[in-house]
């Protein structure tokens, strides 16, 4: 429990240095950009802004990527004004940060989990695809199934009479994406995460 405390003192750390701040800033926007794209289908939307905050939260902790979160939600209701401003989706967004950040901060790796492979002998590590894994399911299951979507019968964008087809769409729109997530997360958290290290060593060598 104390490690789980001291995630959060660490990443609150992360704020002193510019290099967090700057690259945070970044993935925000790039957060935004994503989310202007987005396509609405009935009673649900698509949009890959996640992997933005994915990427704060596994660099940065959960500390960081909880104030990214506010930050997209109120920034980008800031420069697309639609609607009202409703502070419980901003709540939301910031969760959301924080599960990411919870389950993918890099300092935070005290075990690995390890495959073996047969033919090389090689073991590799695979400690952040399960936790990708978890960190995905996790942001689904309980922020767009439970959470967004009472928020959106609340609120009047799900009419009570739809709710069972509201329910089922969403269902099937996540189960969905979950196949092209989790792969693509996959891809870009590694490439990111290995850059990022890539930078600290050259710094630390430069100094």
């Amino acid at each position: 429990m104390k490690s789980f405390f001291r995630m959060f003192v660490t990443s609150a750390k992360e704020f002193k240095s510019i290099k967090c701040i700057t690259i945070t800033g970044v993935f925000i926007a790039v957060s935004m950009l994503i989310e202007s794209f987005s396509i609405d289908i009935r009673f649900a939307k698509l949009n890959f802004a996640f992997v933005a905050i994915a990427v704060i939260g596994m660099l940065f902790g959960p500390t960081v990527s909880l104030f990214a979160g506010f930050a997209c939600d109120v920034v980008g209701f800031m420069v697309h004004p639609t609607g009202g401003f409703l502070p419980a989706y901003t709540l939301v967004a910031g969760l959301q940060g924080l599960i990411y950040g919870v389950c993918l901060y890099h300092k935070n790796d005290k075990h690995s989990i390890l495959i073996g492979n047969n033919v090389t002998n090689k073991q590799k590590d695979i400690t952040l695809f399960v936790k990708i894994v978890i960190a995905r399911l996790i942001d689904v299951i309980v922020i767009n199934l439970f959470i967004n979507t009472a928020l959106n019968l609340h609120y009047g964008f799900i009419p009570k009479a739809a709710y069972s087809s509201a329910i089922v769409a969403r269902i099937a729109k996540n189960v969905i994406e979950l196949v092209v997530d989790i792969p693509l997360l996959f891809i870009i958290l590694p490439v990111c995460l290995v850059a990022y290290k890539r930078t600290v060593r050259s710094r630390v060598k430069a100094n």
